[in-house]
């Protein structure tokens, strides 16, 4: 899962950061607005923590601009601010949650999880498509009911695939979702075939349908068709 991460106190970021990117999250960071305006027009995001309080500009007018370029990317909103009225406020433009700071790291990872599973999963720990059964929490994935081994890249690909799918992905996308703060350091993303490939093979030898299309050109989209 791809997050970006809206603080202006590096620290507290850091923090925030180090923690999330131990779960297994990808993570921007951005410290102002002109920052985070530029990030979410480049990327696309599931889930989007928004400090209110910037150097230069204001929270909820960035709410309104991921809304209007990924409606599907879920918003928490943690902030200093405590008043009902500001809460209200936050959820009314489009926030899905606000958290008071100081918070726990914890909690702050159980409201993560809990709106990406109610945004992309309609709010279950497990995904089942056919014969195919995936724990989302446990990062396990079960075909006719025997567990299959992947490893960490396998499984964010498939786990992204079938967030999106019906959705042609290209490259770029999934190497920026799948590999986040690495991404960069590619010449290009050839690699992402072997990996698919990878992925592909296991699922056909334990008798899962062919769900990973190859779409010539631009990339793969998961499909039930």
């Amino acid at each position: 899962m791809k997050l970006i991460l809206i603080e202006d106190e590096r620290e507290l970021s850091k923090t925030i950061s180090s923690y999330l990117k131990e779960e297994q999250y990808k993570i921007d960071n951005a410290y102002s607005y002109s920052e985070a305006s530029s990030l979410i027009n480049i990327y696309e995001y599931d889930c989007a923590l928004v400090d209110l309080m910037l150097p230069d500009g204001n929270g909820l007018d960035l709410i309104k601009k991921i809304k209007e370029v990924n409606r599907q990317c879920g918003i928490i909103i943690i902030s200093a601010k405590e008043s009902l009225d500001d809460k209200i406020y936050g959820l009314n433009t489009g926030a899905d949650d606000y958290i008071t700071k100081p918070f726990h790291l914890a909690e702050l990872n159980a409201r993560i999880k809990s709106l990406i599973r109610r945004k992309l999963f309609d709010g279950g720990n497990q995904i089942e498509i056919n014969e195919l059964k995936i724990d989302i929490d446990k990062r396990e994935l079960l075909i006719n009911h025997s567990q299959v081994e992947l490893t960490r890249r396998e499984f964010d690909l498939l786990l992204f695939f079938i967030s999106n799918k019906e959705r042609v992905l290209n490259k770029e996308a999934i190497v920026e979702h799948v590999w986040g703060d690495n991404a960069s350091a590619f010449d290009n993303y050839d690699f992402v075939y072997t990996h698919v490939k990878n992925l592909r093979k296991k699922l056909k030898e334990n008798d899962a349908a062919d769900y990973i299309k190859s779409v010539y050109g631009i990339g793969y989209k998961f499909t039930l068709k």
